[in-house]
């Protein structure tokens, strides 16, 4: 039987350690009350100040099964709470633990954060069977 798993690593830079502390900490309650919750908030990832105490920037990162959407919902939702803006993004990486078709693959994602929305996304999987369909490879 195989497994599969979605992987991402990133930084969010919400610009001062204050800030920095605050999204932590709605992290970490949105985390909790997850606990009791049939649909779950932030699962599928982590969040650790990098550069503690001085620094601004968030990890983020997976455990076994990233949930792109949730990193997404949880990022439009910081934007909100800490006035965020300009645009950010990540990539995120299919990985199998064997050999199958369709298995392996990945995408992006960018976010304009003042405008509180994703503005773009893009599947290696989906490019690749364009390109494979004649479609223009840089459309």
């Amino acid at each position: 039987m195989a497994d599969y798993f979605t992987h991402f690593s990133c930084l969010l830079d919400v610009g001062t350690p204050d800030k920095a502390a605050r999204a932590l900490a709605l992290f970490q309650s949105l985390r909790a009350a997850d606990q009791d919750a049939d649909d779950p908030e932030v699962v599928g990832f982590t969040v650790a100040r990098q550069d503690a105490p001085e620094g601004g920037a968030l990890w983020i990162h997976d455990h076994d099964h990233g949930d792109v959407e949730a990193v997404i919902r949880f990022v439009l939702r910081l934007a909100e709470e800490l006035d965020l803006t300009g645009l950010w993004g990540f990539q995120y990486a299919l990985t199998c633990s064997r050999p199958r078709l369709d298995a392996f693959g990945g995408g992006a994602h960018v976010i304009d954060l003042g405008a509180r929305k994703p503005i773009g996304w893009t599947s290696t999987h989906e490019w690749l069977a364009g390109a494979l369909n004649g479609e223009d490879v840089d459309a």
